[in-house]
């Protein structure tokens, strides 16, 4: 299996945090949430790991060095982001013939990634991919996600307007090999945002595993204090 942790957003709406240090780079617990996410990998036995950059991409190559992290990781530039679906297709021979763990460097959470991804490997058969996903208390700000009693992807809805269920999309995502041929197969490659746009067009084919640890983005000020409230 092989990563792609997804790290090129200006994370504008924190305001004055982000105009000195990138997103992915803002400490929880003490450490910068990228070194978190590259430790749990590298435990993982996930040693081929792309990072995606754009905003302040300087600091983050100078992380990555001076963490000794350069023989897991490859990083790509983007002068023009291309969105979480574009970077995908944009490196999908990065993944070819392996399984990729998709995740969106902007999320904390302490689960330690093991049982996911026994979960992933012992999936039905029927599906390609499988999704974390976790209880919300702010379903209005995340996609939220309908499953069947096999756990399988029912419905999907990007930040609902009403209330239609608590259980969200964590858009940490473990795409198979056979979704990775298939999307480097597609004729339409043209998506920018993969949960919006690609993950609605595999309903009946995703596992949702659902996770009992504490999860949140850290997109808002707000996000940034509940997580470090949660951590006392």
């Amino acid at each position: 299996m092989k990563a792609l942790l997804l790290s090129a957003g200006k994370g504008t709406r924190l305001g004055a945090i982000t105009s000195k240090i990138p997103k992915p780079l803002i400490k929880i617990d003490g450490k910068p949430l990228l070194k978190q996410w590259i430790d749990k990998l590298i435990k993982n036995n996930i040693e081929k790991i792309l990072i995606n950059t754009n905003h302040m991409h300087s600091k983050i190559n100078n992380f990555i060095l001076s963490n000794n992290y350069s023989e897991y990781v490859t990083i790509k530039f983007e002068k023009k982001l291309l969105g979480t679906a574009g970077t995908l297709y944009e490196n999908l021979n990065f993944f070819k013939d392996d399984d990729c763990m998709f995740i969106h460097a902007d999320n904390f959470t302490k689960d330690d990634l093991k049982n996911f991804i026994i979960k992933h490997r012992n999936r039905p058969k029927s599906c390609l991919a499988s999704m974390m996903v976790f209880e919300t208390n702010s379903p209005s700000s995340c996609g939220i996600v309908k499953m069947n009693r096999n756990k399988i992807l029912t419905k999907y809805t990007e930040k609902p307007k009403h209330f239609i269920g608590r259980m969200a999309n964590s858009a940490i995502i473990i795409l198979s090999k056979e979704l990775i041929q298939i999307l480097s197969e597609s004729k339409n490659k043209n998506e920018y945002d993969f949960c919006k746009e690609i993950l609605p067009t595999l309903i009946g084919k995703v596992y949702c595993y659902k996770t009992n640890y504490f999860f949140s983005d850290i997109g808002t000020t707000r996000n940034l204090k509940t997580i470090k409230s949660n951590l006392i």
